[in-house]
């Protein structure tokens, strides 16, 4: 029997290993916001899971498999919240004067698609606009991604089941996995969740609610017995997910794709998908690589993994801002209580 090659990770480690997709971010640390750009225009289609109960999302009703073009050119990941959406217009805004978008006798149209986040506490009650977003779209390349306390991922909290007084540092993360044949999915992940953030891989706390002590943190089944009080932390939270890949696979494959994203945060954010979050998965493909009945379950299993990596990634390299530490600098002993 032939030896099989295992799972690897791309060059970059990054959703830029899937040729044709770019990165941009937009970042205010004065501000504690930011948004993120995934440039995608030569993606073929697009699907999004939504599974959070409280979600802030725009044109995501495109890709659904009843519409007609379920595609997209643009995904707009962005702090602000409901506000941070207008991000979107300077997106399409630099795509259409690339030439890029939907012909219409108008000229063309692009389709731009966003989820944000609640980070309005953690900073100055700002938000990305046009602006900004035309700004993430023009600084977008293939190569490596800035992760951390970046673009969208730069107000991001974690672990909120003690209330935001215990709350750790989210952020931004990415990862890639190259399988059978050349095929490839890469996932970039904002994490500002209230549940814990754990490694699959090792069953680590990566980062749980901060105890009484300088480096304690209490697990989620601490937590949620401890809890006392209201629920105002369970309102301000979204895990925000795209992930992408250049198998060439039909929209309910890719559909799929997006389903099987929300199982990688169900393994890395204890819980995730609470009514107090708008946990939103994109899945993009570009079609290049050639595939087989059952590459879908492949593919299925490495969008999981990618996207767990990827939400552990952008909590271990995130960066204390505004009062809030990070879970690095809490462990250490170096991250004062906000």
């Amino acid at each position: 029997m032939s030896a099989v090659e295992p799972l690897a990770p791309g060059r970059r480690d990054a959703i830029t290993d899937v040729r044709g997709v770019r990165v941009g971010h937009w970042t205010s640390r004065r501000q504690a916001t930011g948004c993120t750009v995934i440039l995608c225009e030569e993606s073929t289609l697009g699907a999004v899971d939504v599974r959070g109960g409280a979600p802030a999302t725009h044109e995501t009703e495109v890709l659904s498999g009843a519409n007609a073009i379920r595609r997209c050119h643009a995904v707009v990941l962005t702090g602000g919240s409901a506000f941070g959406l207008a991000s979107t217009a300077g997106v399409a805004r630099w795509l259409a004067g690339r030439g890029v978008g939907v012909e219409t006798k108008a000229g063309p149209v692009p389709i731009v698609t966003a989820a944000a986040i609640y980070d309005l506490p953690t900073g100055r009650n700002a938000f990305p606009g046009a602006d900004e977003g035309e700004r993430a779209a023009a600084r977008a390349t293939g190569r490596r991604v800035a992760q951390g306390s970046v673009g969208a991922g730069t107000g991001a909290t974690v672990a909120k089941l003690l209330g935001v007084e215990q709350e750790l540092k989210g952020g931004l993360g990415t990862a890639s996995l190259v399988g059978p044949r050349g095929l490839v999915v890469g996932a970039l992940a904002v994490t500002n969740s209230v549940g814990a953030i754990v490694d699959p891989e090792t069953g680590e706390l990566v980062a749980g609610p901060r105890g009484e002590g300088s480096g304690d943190m209490r697990t989620p089944e601490q937590a949620v017995v401890e809890r006392v009080g209201g629920t105002d932390s369970f309102r301000t939270n979204t895990t925000l997910v795209c992930i992408a890949t250049n198998a060439d696979i039909e929209h309910v494959g890719v559909q799929r794709l997006a389903v099987h994203g929300h199982d990688g945060l169900a393994r890395s954010i204890v819980p995730a998908h609470t009514l107090g979050d708008g946990d939103t998965v994109f899945a993009l493909t570009t079609g290049e690589v050639a595939t087989e009945p059952h590459d879908l379950t492949t593919l299925g299993l490495m969008a999981m993994l990618t996207v767990e990596r990827a939400v552990v990634r952008s909590v271990r390299l995130a960066e204390g801002l505004a009062g809030v530490p990070s879970a690095r600098e809490w462990r250490e002993g170096s991250g004062k209580r906000g």
